[in-house]
């Protein structure tokens, strides 16, 4: 049921397996310099951060986070406490939709109330871990596979419904129109288990660095 602890993503050995795996891919995986990716340990930040950032561009979202994170000043980050006990209204002055403020203070009553469940997500497969956190309201499977790919660096997350994955798809491969999600998917199925590497490439063609 649940999978092996995974280590930080390498991104060379991702790259050359998919290189052997797909010659298609070789002129992208040559055309960028890519970072390994680097865990990040406070699961709430992870999960009120990527709240922030759907459907909004980067630079407006880190915009945003910034403002969010400087109520809380000297703070590096807000708890979930501290989050539960901020007004709506102080959370909306920063630019968060109503919808939005609730959807972080619902992942904060979801921390407080069973701590341990969401401290050891990093115990459990991919599938698991997108069941149980999109039983938060408004956590979505968008918002799970971003915590997938950027908190924990599991290595095969390859988030479809993205618009600018999309993009880069129909760009890379000179596609007339935006591909369909199970056209993508079947495509893919080649990059097992090195998706995630696959996303962050395609990401790049148009966007440039992914913004997180």
């Amino acid at each position: 049921m649940y999978a092996k602890k995974i280590d930080i993503m390498n991104i060379q050995y991702s790259i050359k397996k998919l290189k052997e795996a797909d010659p298609d891919l070789i002129r992208l995986m040559d055309a960028f310099k890519m970072e390994d990716l680097k865990p990040e340990k406070n699961y709430f930040k992870s999960l009120a951060r990527s709240i922030i950032y759907q459907q909004l561009s980067g630079a407006s979202a880190k915009a945003i986070h910034d403002r969010f994170i400087s109520i809380y000043n000297p703070e590096p980050y807000p708890s979930p406490e501290k989050v539960m006990s901020t007004d709506l209204d102080v959370l909306r002055s920063v630019g968060l939709s109503f919808s939005k403020a609730k959807y972080i203070k619902n992942v904060a009553t979801a921390f407080l109330e069973d701590p341990v469940k969401y401290k050891t997500l990093n115990d459990r497969s991919d599938e698991s871990i997108i069941q149980l956190l999109t039983e938060i309201k408004g956590v979505g499977p968008w918002t799970a596979q971003m915590f997938l790919m950027f908190t924990l660096n599991r290595p095969d997350v390859f988030p479809v419904t993205d618009l600018a994955l999309q993009k880069g798809f129909q760009h890379y491969f000179e596609l007339n129109d935006l591909p369909k999600e199970n056209q993508m998917l079947e495509w893919s199925q080649k990059w097992i288990p090195h998706r995630t590497t696959v996303s962050l490439f395609f990401w790049r063609i148009l966007e440039g660095p992914f913004e997180w």
